[in-house]
């Protein structure tokens, strides 16, 4: 959830993929966020890693967390959980921020496990 989107252009070849987020709102807005097809925000990228960039709002302005909550309830409506049936989901998320919205994938029980990772 990064309003730079960047997450996943290494695995798909310096491409930037259109984000759930910008996909939602074109679509109409986060309330008809189930009218979206799951297809225009995964794409397949280095050794047939499934990648999607959730986006975020601008700095300063909306909640980053929001995106990761409406994101998650995307894919779960849509089973694209279930139909791309992942072995692990990454999620890389800003360092600064203190949004609870960013512990939804717990909360919802989606992960099992969760590691930190961080750099200097």
């Amino acid at each position: 959830c990064d309003p730079k989107a960047d997450s996943t252009n290494s695995l798909l070849g310096g491409k930037y993929t259109p984000t759930i987020l910008d996909t939602v709102l074109e679509a109409g807005s986060v309330r008809e966020y189930t009218e979206v097809d799951v297809s225009k925000v995964l794409f397949e990228g280095y050794n047939g890693i499934v990648c999607a960039e959730c986006g975020g709002p601008d700095p300063g302005i909306g909640c980053a967390g929001r995106g990761v909550i409406t994101a998650i309830e995307l894919m779960k409506e849509q089973g694209a959980f279930d139909s791309i049936n992942p072995d692990f989901i990454f999620y890389d998320v800003l360092g600064d921020v203190v949004c609870g919205g960013f512990a939804m994938p717990l909360r919802q029980g989606i992960c099992q496990q969760v590691y930190v990772i961080v750099s200097p």
